[in-house]
């Protein structure tokens, strides 16, 4: 069985040391495992709509949660 080969994606230093604050004792092993489990279920969110247009709430509770990642 072949590996799934990665990728290294850059994120700002402050949000890496939040991240490292919200994992304490949260059973994550290191940010990267945390990371990887948050964009997975935003994505999994996302592709179960089906290319359905968003309603104004989900858009404000993604917006929120990119904005929560640092990314707005």
């Amino acid at each position: 069985m072949q590996k799934e080969s990665k990728a290294t994606v850059k994120i700002p230093r402050p949000l890496y040391r939040r991240v490292q604050q919200v994992i304490a004792n949260s059973g994550f092993s290191s940010p990267t495992e945390f990371i990887v489990y948050v964009l997975r279920d935003l994505m999994s969110e996302v592709e179960s709509k089906d290319d359905q247009e968003f309603s104004p709430d989900e858009l404000a509770a993604i917006r929120q949660k990119l904005k929560n990642l640092g990314y707005l």
